[in-house]
């Protein structure tokens, strides 16, 4: 068993959810379903073997906002 770290986050009228361990993410209209969709589509994705090889264990999570130009 793994621990995934993730974060979710509003994009319009939905909850992104994103892993930080794999490139994977899901969405939903609430932060629950947006949680436990992206619970199913780690399931799904970590049932291809090679997959696995993908993960990368993240010890200590910050999130942050910076102001840039553009």
């Amino acid at each position: 068993m793994k621990t995934i770290k993730y974060i979710i986050y509003r994009e319009g009228k939905y909850y992104v959810s994103q892993s930080l361990n794999v490139d994977v993410s899901s969405f939903g209209e609430t932060v629950e379903e947006a949680k436990n969709n992206l619970k199913e589509a780690l399931d799904l994705y970590f049932e291809d073997e090679p997959a696995r090889k993908n993960f990368v264990q993240i010890q200590e999570t910050l999130i942050g906002e910076l102001r840039i130009q553009m």
